[in-house]
C-alpha cells in the first residue's frame, strides 16, 4: 500500500503495517515521541493496523492533536487510580479538554471527592504510570457492551451506549481499567511522565440540572516534569492576574445576583476604559469608511426565523416573549437588524461597499456553571459590522477587514495567528450552493496569501452561512485566545433577497462580510485586564495621575497642579485627605495608577513636582511642563514608555 506523508512524501509499506512502522521508518527519534497518527484524518492508535493507499499524519505532544490524545488517555489513567482507590465508582465521561482532562465519576455510597484527596490518587496514578501499562483497543457488539455494563451497574455508560446503537463500539483497556471509549490513545501508560491533578467540581450529568450530580477531577499531565513545573509557574501568573480578582481590586465591574448572573455591570473605571477603547475604535472604523448604526436589543422573532438564527441557536436563547399577538427575541445577533437597514431603501453598484458597524448588545442564556466572570456571561456587546459588496469587491474587503485587525491587535502587542475556517463535505451543514462557496474560499485563500498571513486551514469548522478567517491572539504570559473573525456570506443575502442594481441595470445579491475585530467587548476586556495584570498602559489607565499633598499646608498647591493637569485632558485623582503620605503612596500604587505627583514644601517653594511611576519607583523632581510633555506623547493608544 502506498503511505503519503505531511510533506507529499510517498512510501510503500506491506498492508497490515501500522502507525509505529511509519514512525520508526521516518526516525527513532519520531518513534519515541509518536503519540498517535490521523489516517486520512481519522485518529488511530500507533499499534492499529492501516490496510489501504492512506494520506497519513504522525502527532506528537508539541501537535494540539497530540496534546489531545495524550490528555485523553491521561484521563483514562486517572479513572483507573481513582477506580482502584474506590471500588465501585462509576463513570460518565472523560475527555481531554484545552489545558489538560478531567472525568467525571459517581463514587459508591455517600463519598464526595475534594481537593484533599487528589495528592493520593496523583500517587497512584504515578503508580500505574511506571506498570507501562498498554492501551489496547477492542471492537465489541453493541450487545456485549451493554451486557458488560449492565453486570457491573454502571448506569452511565449503558445510557451512552443506548444513543450508539448501530454504531461501532470500542474498549479500551489499560492495566485492571477497562472502558468505552473511541480512542485513539498513546501506546502505553509509561509515557504520562508529569500528573498534577487540579481541582474538583460538581457536574451535572450531561449538563442537565435534572440529572445526578456527579464529581467532576480536572487534572493536566505532560511527558516531562520540567513542562509541568513551567504549567504550575504560569498557572500561579494566571491566578495573579485572574480579572475577577483584579476586576473587584480595581474597582472595574461587579456582577451580582440581584442583577442576576453573566450580567456584568460596568463601575465608573471600567466604564472609563471601555470607552476608551470604543472611541479609539469608532475612529479608527470612520477613517476606513465605516458608518455607525445603533438597533434594538429585542426583534421579532420571524427576522431570526428567515436569518436561521433561530431555531438553530435555540438552546443557546433565551425564550421567545409574546406580545400583540407577536413573538420576540432578546437580541442573539445583530446582523439580521443590519441586513434590515440595508433593505431600507434600493442600492446601486455605486453605493458599495456598505459597511454598517454597531456596538450591539446581544444575550445568549449560558448555563449558570459555564459562566466565568466577564469571560463567559449572557450579555455582551459586539464591536459587529457588516459590509455589503459585490463579488468583485470582497477580496479587498477581505483584505481591509484583516488589516484592521492587524493593526488592532498591534496596539496591545498582542501577536496574531490565523486559520482558515473551510466546510467540509457534509453540505447538510452548510447553506448556500457549492459553486458559491468554492469562490469565497478562494478569494480568502487569496486574500490571505497577499497579505502574507501565516495560516492554517480547518475543514468543517466554517459557518453555516460561510467559510470564515478566525484570528488567535497570545497574551503577555502566553495564552493563546481566539478572538476576532471575519466570515464571507452568500446566505443570508438570499434569505433575506438583499439585492443591488448592477452596471448592467440588472438586479443582483450582494455578499455580506460579518465581522468583529475583538467579537466580546467583555471577555476582551477580561483579556486585557489580565494582559497588562491591571497596569493598564497611560493611555488606557482610568485613574492617569494621582497629586497627593504631604501636608495640608500644602492642599491649595496640589489643587492647582491637578487642576493643570486636568485642564491638559488627563485623567487625575486628588488625594488631600489627612492621612500620612506614605498610605497615599501605596494606595495609588495598588491602584495601578501610571504617576503619582508628590508635593511638599520644598515642591511648593520652588514651583516643581516630585513624581513617582508605578512599577518603577522615584523618578526624580520634573517641572509640570515637563510631565504634561511626557504626559502628551504616552496618551496615545499603542504609545511605550521608552525613557525613564
Amino acid at each position: 500500500m502506498i503511505i503519503t506523508l505531511p510533506d507529499g512524501t510517498a512510501k510503500e509499506f506491506p498492508r497490515g503495517a501500522t502507525g509505529m512502522d511509519i514512525a520508526m521508518s521516518i526516525s527513532p527519534g519520531l518513534a519515541r515521541n509518536a503519540l498517535g497518527i490521523f489516517v486520512n484524518d481519522e485518529k488511530y492508535d500507533l499499534s492499529r493496523k492501516i490496510n489501504e493507499d492512506a494520506n497519513v499524519r504522525i502527532v506528537t505532544f508539541n501537535d494540539d492533536d497530540g496534546k489531545e490524545i495524550y490528555w485523553h488517555s491521561s484521563a483514562d489513567l486517572m479513572a483507573e487510580a481513582i477506580g482502584a482507590i474506590y471500588p465501585g465508582t462509576k463513570f460518565g465521561i472523560g475527555p481531554s479538554i484545552e489545558q489538560g482532562f478531567y472525568y467525571d465519576v459517581d463514587l459508591p455510597g455517600d463519598k464526595r471527592l475534594t481537593v484533599e484527596d487528589l495528592p493520593a490518587i496523583e500517587k497512584k496514578m504515578k503508580e500505574l504510570s511506571k506498570l507501562k501499562s498498554e492501551y489496547k483497543r477492542i471492537e465489541i457488539s453493541w450487545e456485549e457492551a451493554i451486557k458488560h455494563f449492565k453486570e457491573v451497574g454502571d448506569e452511565y455508560k449503558v445510557e451512552l451506549l443506548e444513543d450508539l446503537k448501530g454504531q461501532e463500539i470500542t474498549f479500551y483497556k489499560q492495566g485492571g481499567f477497562l472502558d468505552l471509549c473511541r480512542g485513539a490513545h498513546i501506546p502505553n501508560t509509561g509515557m504520562i511522565k508529569a500528573v498534577k491533578l487540579l481541582s474538583v467540581a460538581g457536574a451535572y450529568w450531561r449538563g442537565d440540572s435534572d440529572r445526578d450530580m456527579m464529581t467532576r477531577v480536572y487534572g493536566i499531565s505532560f511527558p516531562k516534569q520540567k513542562m509541568l513545573d513551567e504549567f504550575i509557574t504560569m498557572r500561579q501568573e494566571a491566578e495573579r492576574r485572574d480579572h475577577r480578582k483584579l476586576g473587584k481590586e480595581l474597582e472595574l465591574f461587579m456582577i451580582t445576583p440581584m442583577i442576576g448572573g453573566g450580567l456584568p455591570v460596568w463601575l465608573p473605571k471600567g466604564t472609563t476604559i471601555r470607552r476608551i477603547l470604543e472611541e479609539f475604535m469608532r475612529k479608527e472604523q470612520i477613517k476606513r469608511g465605516y458608518v455607525e448604526v445603533i438597533t434594538p436589543h429585542v426583534g421579532n422573532l420571524e427576522m431570526y426565523k428567515i436569518s436561521g438564527h433561530y431555531p438553530y441557536y435555540a438552546d443557546s436563547q433565551y425564550p421567545p416573549m409574546e406580545m400583540d399577538s407577536e413573538q420576540y427575541l432578546l437580541k442573539p445577533m445583530n446582523c439580521p437588524h443590519h441586513h434590515q437597514i440595508y433593505m431600507m431603501k434600493p442600492h446601486s453598484y455605486r453605493e458599495l461597499p456598505i459597511r454598517l458597524f454597531e456596538y450591539g448588545t446581544v444575550y445568549r442564556y449560558e448555563q449558570s456553571g459555564e459562566l466565568n466572570g466577564l469571560t463567559r456571561v449572557r450579555g455582551f456587546t459586539q464591536d459587529d459590522a457588516h459590509i455589503y459588496c459585490t463579488r468583485d469587491q470582497l477580496k479587498d474587503e477581505i483584505k481591509g477587514v484583516v488589516d484592521i485587525i492587524r493593526y488592532f491587535f498591534d496596539i496591545f502587542d498582542m501577536p496574531l495567528t490565523t486559520r482558515l475556517s473551510f466546510r467540509d463535505d457534509d453540505s447538510s451543514k452548510y447553506g448556500g450552493e457549492i459553486e458559491l462557496w468554492d469562490r469565497a474560499q478562494k478569494d480568502i485563500r487569496e486574500a490571505a496569501d497577499e497579505l502574507g498571513l501565516e495560516y492554517t486551514v480547518e475543514m468543517g469548522e466554517a459557518s453555516f452561512y460561510g467559510p470564515k478567517i478566525d484570528f488567535v491572539i497570545k497574551d503577555a504570559i502566553g495564552r493563546k485566545w481566539q478572538l476576532g473573525t471575519v466570515q464571507v456570506d452568500y446566505v443570508m443575502p438570499e434569505r433575506f433577497e438583499l439585492e443591488y442594481v448592477g452596471s448592467d441595470n440588472s438586479t443582483h445579491r450582494p455578499v455580506i462580510i460579518h465581522r468583529a475585530p475583538v467579537g466580546s467587548i467583555e471577555r476582551f476586556m477580561s483579556i486585557l485586564i489580565e494582559h497588562y495584570a491591571g497596569n493598564f498602559p497611560f493611555w488606557l489607565a482610568p485613574e492617569q495621575v494621582s497629586v497627593m499633598p504631604i501636608g495640608g499646608n500644602q492642599n491649595e498647591y496640589a489643587t492647582e497642579i491637578a487642576a493643570k493637569i486636568e485642564a491638559g485632558g488627563f485623567r487625575v485623582k486628588l488625594d488631600t485627605r489627612s492621612e500620612k503620605i506614605g498610605r497615599k503612596i501605596a494606595e495609588s500604587e495598588q491602584q495601578k495608577i501610571p504617576f503619582a505627583i508628590i508635593v511638599g514644601q520644598k515642591e511648593q517653594d520652588s514651583g516643581m513636582v516630585s513624581v513617582r511611576e508605578h512599577t518603577v519607583g522615584d523618578i526624580g523632581t520634573k517641572s509640570l511642563e515637563e510631565m504634561l510633555a511626557l504626559f502628551n506623547k504616552l496618551n496615545v493608544p499603542g504609545a511605550k514608555r521608552t525613557d525613564n
